[in-house]
């Protein structure tokens, strides 16, 4: 084979391209080795042969990349260091053959990708230039490289460099009307945010992807766990109650193992330390990261101190803050939920509710009524904290889950449900507002039912 190829390269320029190609189906007839060998000779001949020259190099290179995207060698181990070795050989000369290499490294990728070495095709992906060179991609097919490439991070859990290229996806995403393009998009978005701990925003995404009739049934079912698991996890608050009121209200998360713990959040009880230890089994390690708590919140939650406490009061905790990010989330509904119990509670009543010292318990209450999630004030000479019954109920979950008043109805994000639900009660009301009034006339009489 080594004489074909220095007796070819003395032939005329224009007899050279087609004498190289035709050794291409001659070398991947041999055995592996053989073919492995050969093709590596090949590409070496055509591109780093002075005598052969670029045109001569670009057709014969382009063959062998069409070649093997059909699928000629079989074996993928065979495919995948064909390809490897022929990225290596023509890399130094990049510039003249850009065209051939992306279509080599997108081949690659698929082959990494089948392997689940999603770090190796991220990789591969990001070497693919954009924006310059002999092919220009169009903005569709720029955002499925990007889109691919934040899925394939978050895979390996790299949210950081993952971040990056959401943004630069983020930027192209209005260029495109490809439906399955903008849905993988939109999914990125929701793990971006849930990598993010934006909980909250994840949460609402991670929902609304769980109605698109286009994504499998099962998929669907995953997107809605997540969705439960980010409005869990997210800061207690009006905002989360909505959250949380949309997902009770879905009749599909009654099928979910974390429907529990969904359903003693929208109705704002407590939670034990054994139910939050059966949803912690579900939680991926970026949900369970440690927080860090401010010296200025250590120093507040150490010296605030309610003295020696009497035979009646539970003895302080020594805890002086949430320790993960399911910590902080459990502590803050816990308070939430107090307040709908108590008029008023002392410090240290509340760092044992929530295993905290009583500074640190003062401490979340004060930030959770700084940023408007807890309705309330604290008297620090008295030790209390006091909280207010917000009597227009906006921020409460009763009327979002069918309770409350019949004239409002809080706008839980589903307007077809929310108007189902308010005719219904209308209806119910009016009826028995009209029996009543019947009753009084005489004109109907209530007869008792019988067994």
């Amino acid at each position: 084979m080594e004489a074909k190829f220095a007796e070819f390269s003395t032939l005329s320029q224009k007899d050279k391209g087609p004498a190289f190609i035709s050794l291409i189906p001659q070398i991947l007839s041999q055995p592996d080795d053989a073919v492995a060998r050969d093709l590596h000779t090949l590409v070496d001949t055509v591109v780093n042969q002075e005598s052969v020259g670029l045109v001569v190099g670009r057709q014969v290179l382009s063959e062998l990349v069409r070649v093997l995207s059909e699928g000629t060698i079989k074996g993928s181990d065979l495919r995948k260091r064909v390809v490897e070795e022929t990225l290596a050989i023509v890399q130094p000369r990049i510039v003249s053959y850009e065209e051939q290499v992306n279509s080599l490294r997108f081949q690659l990728a698929d082959l990494l990708e089948e392997e689940e070495d999603w770090s190796g095709t991220a990789r591969v992906l990001m070497g693919i230039s954009l924006d310059s060179g002999q092919r220009s991609f169009s903005d569709t097919d720029k955002l499925k490289i990007n889109v691919r490439i934040v899925r394939l991070l978050l895979e390996e859990e790299d949210s950081v460099q993952a971040d990056t290229y959401y943004k630069r996806a983020a930027l192209l995403v209005h260029s495109t009307q490809d439906k399955e393009t903008i849905l993988a998009f939109k999914l990125c978005q929701a793990r971006i945010s849930d990598y993010s701990r934006k909980f909250l925003e994840a949460a609402s995404r991670y929902h609304e992807l769980s109605y698109v009739g286009e994504i499998d049934e099962e998929e669907r079912r995953q997107m809605l766990l997540v969705a439960v698991t980010c409005a869990v996890l997210a800061p207690a608050g009006p905002n989360r109650s909505r959250v949380l009121a949309s997902l009770f209200r879905d009749e599909r998360t009654a099928e979910l193992p974390t429907y529990n713990i969904l359903s003693k959040m929208f109705l704002d009880h407590i939670l034990r330390p054994a139910e939050i230890k059966e949803f912690e089994r579900t939680l991926k390690p970026h949900q369970l990261a440690k927080i860090a708590i401010s010296s200025n919140d250590r120093l507040a939650s150490a010296s605030h101190d309610d003295g020696p406490s009497s035979s009646n009061e539970p003895a302080a905790s020594t805890r002086t803050g949430p320790a993960t990010v399911l910590d902080r989330a459990v502590m803050e509904h816990n308070l939430l939920a107090s307040s709908k119990i108590y008029n008023n509670i002392s410090f240290r009543g509340l760092g044992a509710l929530l295993d905290l010292t009583p500074g640190a318990a003062e401490t979340m209450a004060r930030k959770m009524i700084e940023q408007g999630r807890l309705k309330g004030h604290i008297d620090q000479v008295e030790k209390l904290i006091w909280f207010e019954i917000n009597k227009d109920e906006d921020d409460a979950q009763g009327k979002a889950g069918g309770l409350g008043d019949v004239e409002e109805a809080e706008d839980t994000g589903s307007p077809f449900t929310k108007r189902w639900d308010a005719q219904i009660r209308q209806t119910a009301a009016h009826v028995e507002s009209i029996a009543q009034q019947l009753t009084q006339k005489g004109l109907i009489s209530l007869i008792p039912a019988t067994a």
